[in-house]
């Protein structure tokens, strides 16, 4: 059965003044990475937001920050704590899918809707919190990642959340090359150093206009949802068929046999079904001998009649172009244009 029955909800835009929960649902923070954790909270504070940091935040003894029963309680009290407005991870992790059957999705989804921030291992919450608690949910920057500045022609997660109306954001032209910034030994970077570049790729070099409900997500986590309720693209996608969808997927690292694997694996389930669009992330994620990451997207999508957008800010790869699952989008991908606008609230 179908817990979204009715129409989506979206949380009541962010702000200052509002308090922001910070809880470690899949991987806790190593005290080396703490000051980190502490810049990146001060950094929310210095915007006028009151932050709380809960019990479940260790990092040095496994890979999750505390039992899967006392990670799904604290992250189920904040997501339905009526004074909280937004609840922001540190990062994702490995494991988080062991919440999935924990979480009373009845309980929330009576709830106000409150803010689920995040990317990487958290696809496998924000999914399931939009099509089957029938909330919207951000897929943007994690808390460690919230201090870096807006690429240009990009919004931070703080605009999404806090928006009253449409938010239109353009290709940034530039990603992040080589590795993640040490903050270990400096843990206040607030600048990426852009200096790749890049532009989105339409398949087939076609033009793009089209509009659709937004879902998706990291692929190595939300692929292990098709076929369960926390995973209903296909029934999502009914619900707003009049619509359609513009699906979003992105590899982490998983080699590219896997992720043509996982991506037909998605096509059977159904999760393209309603797709107007398909939008693959920029990715780092290694080829397999000589078959490549965008030849594995092809192999399994390429004959879904569907168009395909390639490298899209929406991945492991820096900046990040925040996206609000359930959100009314409109996509233009053409030879003079590159843009996606939220309509967020409806």
């Amino acid at each position: 059965m179908r817990l979204n029955a009715g129409m989506l909800r979206f949380p009541a835009p962010l702000q200052p003044g509002d308090r922001i929960g910070v809880t470690s649902p899949s991987s806790g923070v190593p005290a080396a990475l703490r000051p980190r954790l502490e810049f990146a909270v001060g950094w929310l504070r210095d915007r006028g937001y009151d932050v709380v940091v809960g019990e479940c935040m260790d990092g040095d003894d496994s890979h999750v920050s505390a039992p899967a029963v006392e990670r799904a309680d604290e992250l189920q009290r904040m997501l339905t704590d009526p004074g909280i407005r937004a609840v922001v991870p540190p990062w994702g992790g490995e494991t988080g899918i062991d919440l999935v059957d924990l979480l009373d999705w009845d309980l929330i989804a009576e709830a106000e809707p409150t803010w689920l921030v995040g990317f990487s291992d958290l696809s496998t919450l924000l999914v399931p919190l939009t099509v089957r608690a029938g909330w919207a949910s951000l897929h943007g920057a994690n808390l460690m990642d919230t201090p870096y500045a807006a690429a240009p022609g990009l919004a931070h997660w703080t605009d999404l959340a806090s928006a009253t109306g449409p938010v239109r954001q353009e290709q940034s032209g530039v990603y992040r090359t080589g590795a993640f910034d040490d903050w270990e030994a400096d843990p206040g970077p607030t600048t990426y150093s852009l200096e790749g570049r890049g532009a989105w790729e339409v398949a087939d070099d076609d033009e793009v206009e089209v509009s659709g409900r937004l879902i998706g997500g990291c692929l190595e986590t939300v692929a292990n949802l098709a076929g369960t309720p926390c995973g209903d693209v296909p029934g999502f996608g009914r619900q707003y068929a009049e619509e359609g969808l513009i699906v979003y997927l992105e590899a982490a690292e998983a080699p590219a046999w896997e992720v043509c694997r996982r991506l037909h694996g998605l096509r059977l389930a159904g999760w393209f079904g309603h797709a107007n669009a398909i939008l693959i992330g920029r990715t780092e994620a290694p080829a397999s001998g000589e078959f490549t990451q965008r030849e594995a997207v092809l192999d399994a999508l390429g004959d879904l009649d569907v168009p395909i957008v390639f490298d899209v800010e929406c991945g492991h790869v820096p900046p990040y172009l925040p996206l609000v699952n359930g959100a009314l989008a409109h996509l233009t991908a053409t030879d003079n244009e590159r843009s996606i606008v939220q309509e967020l609230g409806k």
